[in-house]
């Protein structure tokens, strides 16, 4: 073999030892790059997983937010509410204590009208209370008993107490009125009594004065109160 063969075989053994590692490399390189593919692929799967675990975590947030501000909202309202119903729980308040300072100052200014005045038995009244507003005084004073009544003309006996009531005639234009009183299985009639008049009369197993008071007298009907001491018998008025 000459030596120009020679050069040429261990030329192609040189080309063929290249070849097998172009194509090694070449390998390496395909497995290289379908492996960063895999891995790219695989990066790009958890970027997008990982946005949209941010999006539904910001809708969330959201949502939550906007709860939290119809909450707000709504607490607001009620507060509102509240407050309102505080103002006017105070206006009303103010109006109750004015109230009851007119009604105190109204009391002192009655009470210093009701009258003592010498009652028809001749006995010395109590206070007389000349209309309901003076007669409330006298039930907040305690003293005595207090039955409101109203007779009419004609009309059945009306039970007050121990004692029946009952009108006989009215006599407007002067202010009189007679009445018929049954007390203790016996019958007074008290005739032409004046308005605010205390009519007086005793009753009882231990006789107590009994007082009888006309405060307002109408065509055909008077009425006014009964007073009885505390320790008289106490009923309903009945007809």
């Amino acid at each position: 073999m000459g030596a120009a063969e020679q050069k040429l075989n261990q030329a192609n053994q040189r080309n063929e030892f290249l070849t097998q590692r172009l194509e090694s490399t070449n390998a390496r390189l395909t497995a290289t790059a379908e492996t960063m593919s895999r891995n790219v692929g695989a990066t790009q799967q958890q970027i997008q997983a990982r946005a949209q675990s941010i999006m539904a975590a910001q809708r969330a947030q959201s949502l939550e937010t906007e709860r939290l501000a119809q909450q707000q909202q709504a607490a607001e309202k009620r507060i509102g509410a509240v407050s309102t119903d505080v103002a006017t729980v105070k206006k009303d308040v103010g109006g109750v204590k004015t109230d009851v300072a007119t009604t105190r100052s109204e009391l002192e200014t009655t009470k210093t009208q009701l009258q003592r005045v010498v009652g028809d038995a001749g006995v010395m009244s109590g206070l007389i209370a000349t209309n309901h507003s003076e007669l409330e005084v006298l039930k907040h004073r305690g003293d005595r008993n207090y039955f409101e009544f109203t007779l009419q003309k004609g009309g059945q006996p009306t039970l007050l107490s121990s004692v029946k009531l009952q009108l006989k005639k009215v006599d407007q234009k002067h202010s009189r009125y007679t009445l018929n009183v049954s007390a203790d299985d016996r019958n007074i009639e008290k005739k032409d009594k004046n308005l605010d008049e205390p009519v007086q009369f005793y009753t009882g197993k231990d006789p107590v004065l009994f007082e009888i008071v006309v405060n307002n007298i109408d065509k055909n009907k008077v009425s006014g109160y009964l007073s009885t001491p505390k320790n008289a018998a106490r009923g309903a008025s009945a007809p």
